[in-house]
């Protein structure tokens, strides 16, 4: 096979894997600092894909400026969501906040259903069509600006988790709760950000997906479960992880659709997801217990 295609694919496919990172990154906080799965994020992602896709047709903004207005949005939602429906009725217990998370999936999607149909959508921009040289390989720019933008967003979120006092509180509350609340810090309210900013990296990365893919109420699990396989392949709460299981991700998608067709390039993920659980566990960053 020509190098010059194996070159445009390994490009492709790393282009992807950055957006799969963004949204792997919000999940892989979630677990790091509340121990569970959010069972509700493919669906909060559709949700967020809607609202870019409406600012566009309704009011006229653009997406890749949506995540102006996304990201605090979805801040503030995950925020209060936890603060009032999920702190509130799991009582503490990690498996009501997995059957709570997972009640929420099913009444958005099917609220989605009710409101938009099951068609899908799309938007159309001036620059959808233009195309970067990259050398091997001619790549669409939304594709270019939101790989850029993805990895320039999970190294702003990385910054935060160790530079700043939020981040602090969160690592402190995500190492050890009870020393946390002994030390004075409001371990709810740290979860609710950590919700919260789990769920902001949604709204960004709805704003980079919707001008290169399609929203519709289904349109989350595609997403998700790339993303559990990313979060189990670098290792439960492990950003370092999320970044690179995401390009191996992203790289395994490109490829599998170039050798075995578009229709069955994902069988390397689901055989990356099943090797890693017979053989680490833990994942690639991952602590073995």
């Amino acid at each position: 096979m020509d190098l010059s295609i194996i070159g445009a694919a390994a490009i492709n496919g790393l282009l992807l894997g950055g957006i799969y990172t963004l949204v792997a990154s919000g999940l892989t906080l979630i677990y790091g600092v509340l121990h569970i799965i959010n069972f509700a994020h493919g669906s909060m992602l559709m949700l967020a894909m809607y609202g870019v896709y409406f600012l566009l047709t309704k009011l006229g903004i653009d997406p890749y400026l949506s995540v102006l207005i996304m990201v605090p949005v979805m801040y503030a939602a995950g925020y209060l969501l936890y603060r009032f429906v999920i702190g509130k009725f799991s009582s503490g217990k990690d498996e009501n906040i997995l059957l709570i998370t997972l009640g929420l999936s099913i009444l958005l999607e099917n609220l989605a259903l009710m409101f938009f149909k099951g068609d899908s959508r799309t938007i159309s921009v001036d620059y959808l069509d233009r195309m970067v040289d990259l050398g091997p390989a001619m790549v669409s720019l939304p594709k270019l600006i939101s790989f850029v933008t993805a990895m320039v967003l999970c190294a702003v979120l990385g910054l935060v988790i160790q530079r700043t006092d939020m981040g602090r509180s969160i690592r402190a509350v995500a190492r050890e709760k009870m020393g946390a609340q002994l030390v004075g810090i409001n371990v709810e309210h740290v979860f609710a950000m950590a919700y919260g900013i789990g769920l902001a990296t949604l709204g960004a990365a709805a704003c980079l997906l919707m001008p290169i893919f399609y929203v519709a109420p289904s349109s989350g699990h595609a997403f998700v479960m790339v993303a559990f396989t990313i979060v189990v392949l670098g290792g439960m709460g492990s950003f370092r992880g999320a970044i690179i299981g995401g390009l191996i991700v992203g790289l395994t998608e490109s490829f599998g659709g170039l050798f075995l067709g578009e229709s069955l390039g994902q069988i390397g993920i689901s055989l990356i997801f099943i090797l890693i659980l017979l053989f680490r566990p833990a994942g690639l960053f991952g602590v073995q217990r």
